[in-house]
């Protein structure tokens, strides 16, 4: 069972978590509703939850096709229960959800990587309570923002596994009558202050005589406090931040040096506490300065890892937070400095562990495969929840709302098409201004704040052609592809190289098919295949970073740097040494 607090930026210390076995059905025939199953009836399978039930962990484990799919548990609540609010919370639900607790709808939420809250008060008792959970997917749906999930019963290629119903935790949480709903922060490295806002939730009338205390601290020691009344249900507020490192900067969040600050919100009502959360942030500025990626207004090479967030038994979802950890300590090992979450909003504690333990990220929304006017509702839609989500990371650097013109397959030609990945651009800018985005990674660009290009050409005397210059780059039609759509010309913007690699190689077994983009035939062959990549792409003077393609296998895609269990197919210094620019022969091996 997952056993963590699922919300790692936004702490209380009382929840109930809602995680374990379920009851459980199929609903082949869609009559659950009408014939009301959310009314105190048993179902007559079990499930594991937050495992979806075609990965192992569940305890059921199959790929067929079942797009209609009910929960049912039980859960206690205390006796005291007077002037307190009781919060459902669910991670993800994949694709649309509808909430019942004691036979009551509380919630229905739409989109299959975003969370959602619920206030259950007025469904709930003291004592014994009934949640019901019915989700309904769309497996053959082209449309639907899907990510990897593959519309065919058996994956394939670069197409794995569906999920389908609850795949991130579900928990309770009491609250008060009014209480702390969100925060937000902006932190603004040249002024060294970091802007909060703050988000109430509960009765609008109840405001009256609340103050909220913001506690900022360092290495435990108590930087900045502000107290102040609250007035509105939303309120902002600049904090100065008076401490210095022995440069006389301040204490800048970086891959390197991941320093994060600690923060206490306090709500108080006519001076008792009534909601206490803590939280974290980390002082971050990205930006493009004369043509160069900066980070804390210095130059700075991002050196990512492409990582699809797929574990073995439980597909979408990590075993445990543990395993999310483990995949950020392995990616550091090998000498990258990020990664590009490709296809997934990851689970924020895997966001959690690159914050506290520095690894940029690449935020990148799970596409569709065609356009239309639902796609569009869709997509926009559930974008709009994944920023406000993952806001507050510092480790966030990159926006990406579309990959390879996936959901825009014509977008070349349609201007449609063109006008929409416009709008995935300045939506996502309107949204949140402090963080660089890119309209369509890959190729054809309307409008990026980065230059991107896939190219899996894997001969180091093309490469060392191709990116000879940043106008080399652009025009090189990697892929077969145009970097920009014709009339939206490249104005200079960085270039980096966001698909690169791909080598297949089946470490550790003799037999067995397998699916990349160059094979190599031992280990020999692939230390010398990333040897023919890494070199010129580290050696080109057009390119300000690159992204590597893969961190792991994925079921029958095999071009990992580890296998889909997290085993490394070369010693991880060998990999830091390549990162490192460092090809002499590697005495280890």
């Amino acid at each position: 069972m997952r056993k963590e607090y699922p919300r790692p930026q936004f702490v209380r210390d009382e929840w109930i978590n809602l995680n374990g076995e379920w009851e459980f059905e199929f609903d082949d025939r869609d009559q659950g509703i009408a014939a009301g199953w959310h009314r105190s009836r048993s179902f007559s399978r079990r499930i594991r939850v937050p495992f979806c039930y075609q990965s192992e962990l569940s305890g059921i484990g199959t790929s067929e096709f079942h797009d209609t799919v009910w929960y049912r548990r039980f859960f206690t609540l205390p006796e005291n229960n007077a002037d307190r609010r009781w919060i459902a919370h669910f991670g993800a639900v994949d694709y649309e959800a509808k909430v019942w607790v004691n036979g009551r709808l509380v919630a229905s939420h739409e989109g299959g990587h975003t969370p959602f809250s619920a206030d259950i008060t007025f469904a709930v008792k003291a004592g014994e309570n009934e949640i019901v959970v019915r989700a309904q997917d769309y497996s053959r749906d082209v449309c639907l923002p899907r990510g990897k999930q593959y519309w065919k019963e058996k994956s394939e290629l670069i197409f794995y596994t569906r999920t389908t119903g609850i795949w991130q935790s579900v928990w309770l949480e009491p609250v008060a009558d009014t209480y702390l709903r969100s925060v937000r922060f902006t932190p603004d490295i040249d002024s060294n202050e970091i802007g909060i806002r703050t988000f109430l939730g509960g009765r609008r009338e109840r405001i009256s005589g609340l103050k909220l205390r913001i506690s900022i601290a360092f290495g435990g020691e108590e930087v900045a406090e502000d107290e102040f009344a609250v007035r509105e249900p939303e309120e902002a507020r600049v904090i100065r931040l008076h401490d210095f490192n022995d440069h006389g900067l301040g204490r800048w969040w970086t891959p390197e040096k991941p320093n994060l600050y600690d923060v206490r919100f306090t709500l108080l009502k006519d001076g008792q506490v009534v909601d206490d959360v803590r939280s974290y942030f980390g002082m971050r500025k990205i930006s493009v300065e004369d043509g160069k990626i900066c980070l804390n207004n210095r130059p700075y090479y991002m050196k990512l890892v492409l990582d699809q967030g797929y574990f073995p038994g439980g597909l979408l979802t990590a075993p445990s937070g543990d395993d999310l950890r483990r995949d950020v300590e392995l990616t550091k090992a090998m000498g990258f400095n990020g990664a590009r979450k490709h296809q997934k909003i990851e689970d924020p504690l895997y966001l959690h562990w690159c914050d506290k333990l520095g690894l940029l990220v690449w935020g990148e929304m799970a596409n569709a495969y065609q356009y239309s006017e639902t796609y569009a509702r869709r997509i926009i839609g559930e974008w709009q929840e994944a920023i406000e989500r993952d806001y507050n990371h510092p480790c966030i650097v990159v926006w990406v709302p579309l990959n390879e013109s996936w959901g825009v397959p014509n977008v070349l030609v349609d201007k449609r098409q063109q006008h929409h990945a416009l709008t995935m651009y300045h939506l996502t800018k309107s949204l949140d201004p402090t963080r660089l985005v890119i309209s369509n990674d890959g190729w054809e660009h309307v409008k990026s704040d980065i230059a991107t290009v896939h190219d899996y050409e894997w001969r180091s005397e093309i490469l060392e052609e191709r990116y000879a210059t940043a106008e080399s780059a652009i025009g090189s039609i990697a892929q077969n592809r145009w970097i920009y759509v014709p009339g939206f010309p490249y104005e200079g913007e960085p270039v980096q190289l966001s698909e690169f690699g791909g080598i297949s190689f089946r470490a550790h077994e003799e037999n067995g098919e397998g699916w990349g983009y160059s094979a190599a035939k031992d280990s020999a062959d692939f230390l010398e295949r990333l040897t023919n990549v890494l070199r010129p792409v580290l050696g080109s003077p057009a390119l300000q970073g690159y992204c590597y393609t893969q961190l792991t296998d994925v079921e029958q895609e095999i071009n990992g740097l580890l296998t889909f269990d997290r085993t490394p197919k070369l010693p991880l210094e060998t990999i830091r040494r390549l990162n490192e620019g460092r090809f002499e022969p590697d005495p280890g091996l």
